[in-house]
């Protein structure tokens, strides 16, 4: 089976979505597939699959951009530079199946017409949102896939009786995140205080501001955050006002973050809506209890167990830390056996089969 994934930021950027399309992709290319990824970062050596680059303006360029139809964020401009090279190198005809997670241009440009010969299958994976599938007004009408990944029980509902669906989570690499030493000297954090991590890009709807907030209600807590954005001068000061020494802000490659996690005592995330939170699943890996919003989502991800709270409500949310952090070290055990059902190994077989029913269908 011939597979492409095509997405702006891969090898680009190490983030949510561009993380779980490369680590399925190792995967797919394990079980035999002959796997192409084509974005706008650079070649990798050490990597299984094929990479070919398109090269995009990167968003940050639009962000005085207008807000327009089609054109509502700086994220679909950058999309449509990405767009126009990826048609540059993309050959229908190499491929039995293309994966995209990206609406609208990617989704068009994989979907175009070919003359003589069949286009490929395409599937949509909802890493961004479902919006696009099940919106019917302005271009989301001209929407199409022959199949559906949803990464959470929410999206599957609401779009099995429209597409070909399938359930399919994002995963975790259970070797390289794992419980073990803390070495807080790396990242240079006190050996004294018990650290409270959140893993969040610095934009509003992240809500680490809510954090900052929490934390100054408890003593004796260090709160850290991983991450970049444009929020990140307004937090810093937010955080020297309310959180005197007691604050790191750090920007980490990906390679770091398993030591990062095992630096902590809980982690904590405040986003509200999210198509899947990989952080849950790496942080499930590394043993670390978990203070996140109380929905039926992330109760999905992290179970029953976990420290799950009305996050527009600061007092619950230290509330919620401060149980957290007089969580027993015996449920550590329990936490990287769920992680485990999200292994990386497991994900990739049920995109194997997914994709080859797809083909199959054609």
């Amino acid at each position: 089976m011939r597979i492409l994934f095509a997405h702006p930021g891969l090898h680009r950027y190490d983030r949510g979505s561009e993380i779980a399309f490369i680590s399925i992709a190792r995967e797919l290319t394990r079980l035999g597939g002959a796997v192409t990824l084509i974005g706008s970062g650079l070649y990798r050596s050490a990597e299984s699959y094929r990479f070919l680059r398109a090269p995009c303006v990167s968003r940050e360029r639009f962000k005085s951009f207008p807000s327009i139809p089609i054109f509502r964020t700086e994220f679909t401009y950058e999309e449509l530079t990405f767009a126009c090279n990826l048609l540059r190198c993309y050959r229908p005809a190499d491929h039995d199946v293309t994966v995209a997670c990206s609406y609208p241009f990617t989704n068009w440009s994989l979907r175009r017409p070919t003359i003589l010969r069949k286009s490929p299958r395409h599937v949509f994976v909802t890493q961004n949102g479902d919006w696009p599938a099940q919106s019917k007004n302005s271009e989301y009408r001209l929407f199409r896939c022959d199949g559906l990944i949803c990464t959470n029980p929410d999206f599957y509902e609401r779009n099995k009786n429209r597409w070909r669906c399938i359930l399919i989570p994002n995963g975790v690499n259970c070797e390289l995140f794992t419980p073990g030493q803390s070495s807080r000297e790396e990242f240079d954090l006190p050996p004294d205080k018990k650290i409270v991590l959140m893993v969040s890009a610095l934009y509003p709807r992240k809500r680490v501001n809510l954090g900052i907030e929490a934390i100054h209600k408890l003593d004796n807590v260090h709160l850290v955050v991983a991450g970049d954005g444009p929020l990140r001068p307004e937090l810093e000061l937010q955080a020297s006002r309310l959180l005197p020494g007691r604050f790191t802000c750090l920007s980490i490659p990906s390679e770091r973050m398993p030591t990062l996690y095992r630096s902590a005592d809980v982690l904590l995330h405040l986003a509200r809506e999210e198509s899947f939170g990989n952080i849950f699943v790496e942080a499930l890996a590394c043993g670390l209890p978990i203070v996140a919003q109380d929905s039926l989502r992330v109760r999905w991800i992290v179970g029953d167990t976990e420290f799950l709270v009305d996050t527009a409500d600061v007092n619950a949310i230290a509330e919620g830390i401060d149980a957290a952090l007089d969580s027993p070290p015996s449920r550590q055990a329990h936490r990287v056996a769920r992680a485990k059902t999200f292994s990386w190994p497991r994900i990739g077989e049920m995109y194997h089969s997914f994709l080859q029913q797809v083909v199959n269908s054609a």
